[in-house]
């Protein structure tokens, strides 16, 4: 199949999602996106849909593919394209900065139904983790990542870095852990770790996910000296499975995405935030067996 005729599989897909959702979806919102990355669905590759509770996230889908080819940093792309704007803010300088010091294994992009062009994921192969002590000496992180960093060794992640998400539209970073150590989402750990960060107690629902959790991430920005916000998942084909009740507005949106293959994955995380817990969910219309999950 050619990427045109792929392009147009995928825009499809997420039209008949967002329409079941009562979502609107603008194909000038949308096509140039699919377009400007059509190389990335002439190959087997990853292709997610997400959905998050809680009034930020509301009345939007979130849609998420890794690039082609992998080593080809796809945000210059986006600002050639008129994709997202220019900006002298550090966030348009932190993935070059990234790029430049790390070995990036590959990379994916976030857009919205609705919102258009957000977030550009730059990942590491799994057997090369990074450190959040050399991650603190780019020029363009947030200083908020040093300012936490005791944080991250007290609780053993500084050398856990799977990925670094750079989010253009709200001028955020998430920063990725995988291989956590496995005391990070016991109960008493969880309290400890949400203390540590000044985030509210977590609920008795978001202390039944850690169980299950196989990564985490933490939010960044660089208005502020804290972590804005601390999110575990737990990876599933089964949603009843859960040892905890799934969103009737998450359950909507599982059921929504047009996908029929007996193999379906689903990444269910919770985020505390100073405002609260959300919780939200991801689905694979597409899903490549071996691939890093993550939400």
């Amino acid at each position: 199949m050619s990427k045109a005729s792929e392009a147009d599989e995928i825009y499809s897909a997420v039209a008949e999602t967002a329409g079941r959702l009562g979502v609107a979806c603008s194909r000038d919102k949308v096509w140039p996106i699919l377009s400007a990355y059509g190389d990335a669905f002439a190959h087997a590759m990853p292709l997610a849909f997400r959905m998050a509770t809680g009034p930020r996230h509301a009345g939007d889908v979130d849609c998420r593919f890794i690039t082609h080819p992998k080593d080809r940093n796809p945000y210059p792309l986006a600002l050639s394209k008129g994709l997202t704007p220019k900006t002298d803010h550090p966030v348009g300088a932190l993935l070059a900065d990234i790029e430049e010091r790390f070995p990036v294994d590959g990379y994916g992009i976030d857009f919205g139904v609705v919102s258009g062009f957000t977030k550009v994921y730059a990942g590491f192969a799994p057997e090369d983790l990074q450190k959040v002590s050399e991650l603190v000496a780019i020029p363009a992180m947030p200083g908020s990542l040093a300012g936490n960093f005791d944080f991250f060794v007290r609780h053993g992640l500084d050398d856990k870095v799977a990925f670094v998400a750079v989010d253009y539209l709200h001028r955020t970073v998430n920063v990725y852990f995988n291989d956590v150590p496995a005391e990070c989402f016991e109960a008493d750990r969880v309290r400890r770790m949400l203390r540590d960060l000044g985030l509210p107690e977590p609920s008795d629902r978001m202390l039944g996910l850690g169980s299950r959790a196989f990564g985490l991430y933490i939010t960044l920005n660089w208005d502020s000296p804290a972590i804005e916000r601390f999110c575990f998942g737990v990876t599933t084909t089964d949603l009843p499975s859960l040892p905890v009740p799934v969103e009737p507005q998450l359950e909507k949106f599982a059921r929504s995405v047009p996908y029929g293959g007996a193999d379906r994955k689903f990444v269910y995380g919770v985020a505390a935030a100073a405002e609260g817990e959300y919780y939200k969910l991801e689905t694979h219309y597409k899903w490549n067996p071996g691939a890093v999950a993550f939400i």
